[in-house]
């Protein structure tokens, strides 16, 4: 009975923690309603002195204790852990943690820094429009999307190898897998965090899932039936949900194992004709960002699935195309067809930084960062040049040709490496990297 009592004692000790973990992780992240909620159902003290960082950092080594026991042959269950010939080390890699604070410096004319020289080269070509392209997490692969309806994956250590002038293996072939299921063109593409799963959301609304380490699959091994054209995909960094921008207003979340679709209940101040242009997760999941064609960005709580900071209007009455969160979850990179990319502060809804200078009406264009967010790419339509930003001045320090015939649909950077890659309405795929 003495023990009974004693482990009953631990466990409420552990309770307690593990709530005030959550609460510190909330309240730090400027999700405050939600912290709010939490501590009331579980009397937990808002101002607990616990640090928010606490919680990240105890997953992040229970998660890295779960991969050394499926190293050793220890599964944990679940939807991916049967995938076979996972290249060693695939999606273990941890994205740079460093970030910069936009918020403490609004004027530093004269201080913008010189960005990179790159070089390019085509690397494939699709039958029709090239339309979107990803990075994997660990930057690793990239694919791209085609209208199509095919998706190329590629190996980026073979494009390096393709590119370098002194080759002498004979031709050396970057694309590894073509993957062919969809029936209409393909609108965006996502890598699972974790397995070698690639999902892909396309105009025949579905969003389908393609196993890239069996060599021979051309086809999806699991498809989700949604009820609009699928605009944009986003993995939950868990990789156990992902989140669909569709036709309609209200992002699409499923559960990957079982498929279940949630919609948000309470959605106030939305135009029911706002389709979703983008969705993106942010790096730990508990917020994540629209771009609609309203011209508005939103973002919403990980956990309870509400808008908890709309920006109406953050591109006029244009559409908002692209929308992403910088890595410390703090500030939201927008781009419009009002010709502007915008920062800005998640906590407040306010306006840090416009970046001037290109102009893109048309296309859905993407406004991206760096690997470093030192920098800030994007597209200008007429001139068909790739223009990049300082991110801190928002003074633009480059603009280079293309080199597409027409300028290009996107621009995908990855998240580790100097390079980044550009598709667009001339089929071609071109893949750019800094010059050493």
């Amino acid at each position: 009975m003495e023990s009974s009592l004693e482990q009953t004692l631990q466990d409420g000790k552990l309770l307690r923690h593990v709530n005030a973990l959550i609460v510190a992780h909330l309240r730090d992240n400027n999700l405050n309603l939600a912290a709010t909620a939490v501590a009331s159902a579980t009397m937990t003290p808002l101002d607990t002195e616990v640090s928010g960082n606490k919680l990240l950092e105890l997953v992040a080594k229970g998660l890295a204790a779960e991969r050394d026991e499926a190293s050793r042959g220890v599964s944990s269950g679940g939807l991916f852990d049967s995938v076979a010939g996972v290249p060693t080390g695939y999606g273990s890699g941890i994205l740079p943690t460093s970030s910069i604070d936009f918020s403490a410096m609004q004027d530093v004319k004269g201080s913008s820094k010189s960005f990179p020289k790159h070089e390019t080269r085509h690397v494939s070509e699709h039958k029709n429009v090239a339309r979107c392209a990803r990075f994997s997490l660990d930057g690793r692969f990239v694919a791209t999307g085609s209208s199509d309806m095919s998706i190329k994956l590629f190996e980026v250590s073979k494009i390096k190898q393709m590119m370098l002038a002194d080759a002498r293996d004979g031709p050396v072939r970057p694309v590894i897998r073509t993957f062919y299921d969809h029936s209409q063109p393909i609108n965006d593409l996502d890598f699972h965090p974790q397995g070698t799963i690639l999902i892909s959301g396309a105009k025949d609304h579905t969003i389908k899932f393609f196993d890239f380490s069996k060599t021979a699959a051309k086809r999806a091994f699991r498809v989700i039936q949604d009820t609009h054209n699928v605009r944009s995909v986003s993995f939950h960094p868990s990789g156990d949900y992902l989140l669909a921008g569709t036709d309609h207003y209200i992002p699409h979340l499923y559960d990957v194992n079982t498929f279940q679709c949630y919609l948000s209940a309470h959605v106030q101040e939305l135009n029911a004709n706002a389709a979703i242009n983008q969705v993106r997760y942010s790096s730990t999941g508990s917020m994540y960002v629209t771009a609609s064609k309203d011209g508005s960005v939103r973002v919403w709580d990980g956990v309870t699935a509400q808008c908890v900071r709309p920006i109406i209007g953050a591109h006029g009455s244009m559409e908002a195309t692209s929308a992403s969160f910088t890595k410390d979850q703090r500030f939201v990179l927008s781009c419009g067809k009002d010709s502007t990319v915008k920062l800005w502060e998640v906590g407040t809804g306010r306006l840090i930084k416009q970046y001037l200078g290109a102009v893109h009406t048309q296309l859905r264009c993407q406004a991206i960062f760096n690997e470093t967010e030192e920098f800030i790419l994007s597209i200008d339509e007429p001139n068909n040049e790739v223009v990049i930003w300082d991110a801190l001045t928002a003074e633009k320090v480059a603009k280079w040709p293309s080199n597409h015939i027409g300028a290009p649909r996107w621009v995908e950077h990855s998240p580790f490496d100097a390079a980044f890659i550009t598709c667009g309405n001339d089929r071609s795929v071109r893949f750019w990297k800094e010059i050493p």
